[in-house]
Parts: C-alpha cells; sequence; structure tokens
C-alpha cells in the first residue's frame, strides 16, 4: 500500500484497487483508522482524538488531492505524494 504522506509521526496510504468509499488509511502508533474522503469521517478503526484532529485538518486542506490520488488507485496508476501538514 503505498504512502502517500507522512507528518508528525502519522503515516497516510491509500490501496490499489480499493472497496468505496473512496478513502484513505491513516496510521499513528500502531492505530489505524480509514477515513472516508468525501465526509472526512472515520468508517472503521480510530486514532487517538489529538491526532485525528491532525489528520482531518491535514485532509480538508487537501481533500481534492486525496480525490485525484483515489481515483489513480482505482486506475493502478502512480499515486500522487500529498504534501505533510505543516
Amino acid at each position: 500500500m503505498p504512502e502517500i504522506s507522512h507528518f508528525l509521526g502519522i503515516v497516510i496510504k491509500m490501496f490499489f484497487d480499493d472497496h468505496n468509499p473512496p478513502h484513505f488509511h491513516a496510521e499513528y502508533d500502531g492505530d489505524i483508522a480509514l477515513i472516508d474522503i468525501r465526509n472526512l469521517s472515520v468508517f472503521s478503526g480510530r486514532l487517538p482524538p489529538r491526532v485525528m484532529g491532525l489528520v482531518i485538518e491535514w485532509a480538508t486542506i487537501h481533500q481534492q488531492e486525496l480525490f485525484i490520488d483515489w481515483d489513480r488507485a482505482r486506475a493502478q496508476q502512480e499515486l500522487l505524494k500529498i504534501a505533510p501538514l505543516e
């Protein structure tokens, strides 16, 4: 599963040809959450609240890029790196 971003110990990944809804995986210190790109809600897993807030802040900024990578992943194309949260 390609890593598309990494910041503050948080790793953001996307699977190729993954199931709907459009989503990404956020990992932090052994915790994993699957986050729907459309409404930025968690539909599986969990992250600590502070970390979740950072992930949602990052995803809000980069939501359009996440949709582009989702489409690329579904088409088995190389994913684009997305800038970290600064």
